[in-house]
């Protein structure tokens, strides 16, 4: 998939590589607006929000067709979680939650076709591709898919090696508020400990040639040295910005010709 491949680029030449979260509100002018912003990527959260399968299949769609990367983040990561969040048709998956190398077996058999995996496509994610001849289907879906495990727990930080050594890991992830409660600093960004953590993922992913992506503050993501991160949840930054317009309105009001009062 031209999108995936677009995206690890980026991520290969340690480019600055900008995303979005879409967590609360999905429509589809939302994603022409994230690439008329310049973002390199978009995740549609799927973890904690449920978006109606036809609008995220037609968001996945646009995505493909505009060669702009569409991931999800489903809400579970059992093989037949991850085979239908497949279907739907995004180019790569963030993964929550995971704690082990087992979990990603998991989830390597809903992701690949007979002999590797026991997926069975189907779904408006079939539409695009040219074949479903095995050959073609590994090329244009299979060997492109980004797969991004999150870490959020003490428990995975403990099994991050294995994790970040997995044949299906493409790059790492990490989830700093999930984390920090994890680690009892709930929600304490400047926390050595947490920081300490996040910095053992960074390592563990670039001792296997891979990097980290990050959603957290950016003097955080900045202090980790990170590169590949997401920047804000659209419709939460749009929310802190009307509340900035309307609190410098009312403290400085325009007069009545259409001036402002000083």
């Amino acid at each position: 998939m031209q999108s995936a491949r677009i995206l690890k680029q980026k991520i290969a030449q340690k480019q600055r590589v900008l995303g979005a979260l879409i967590v609360d509100h999905l429509w589809l002018g939302l994603l022409e607006i994230c690439m008329n912003a310049q973002f390199d990527y978009v995740i549609i959260d799927g973890e904690h929000v449920h978006h109606d399968g036809d609008l995220l299949s037609d968001a996945f769609a646009l995505g493909r067709r505009a060669d702009f990367p569409v991931l999800y983040r489903p809400g579970k990561t059992d093989a037949a979680a991850i085979r239908l969040a497949l279907d739907l048709g995004p180019c790569g998956l963030l993964l929550p939650m995971v704690e082990s190398a087992r979990q990603l077996d998991e989830v390597r058999e809903g992701m690949y076709m007979p002999p590797r995996g026991r997926r069975r496509p189907g779904g408006a994610g079939n539409r695009w591709v040219q074949s479903v001849n095995y050959a073609e289907w590994k090329s244009e879906v299979e060997d492109d898919l980004i797969i991004l495990p999150q870490i959020e727990s003490a428990r995975g930080l403990e099994e991050v090696d294995a994790i970040a050594g997995h044949e299906i890991t493409t790059h790492m992830a990490c989830g700093p508020y999930d984390l920090s409660a994890s680690l009892g600093v709930c929600w304490d960004p400047d926390s050595p400990k947490l920081f300490d953590a996040l910095r053992r993922v960074r390592e563990a992913a670039e001792r296997r040639g891979k990097t980290l992506w990050g959603i957290a503050p950016l003097p955080l993501m900045q202090k980790l040295g990170l590169h590949f991160f997401c920047l804000t949840e659209p419709t939460l930054f749009m929310e802190a910005k009307l509340k900035e317009l309307v609190k410098g309105v009312r403290e400085n009001p325009p007069d009545p010709v259409g001036g402002t009062q000083k």
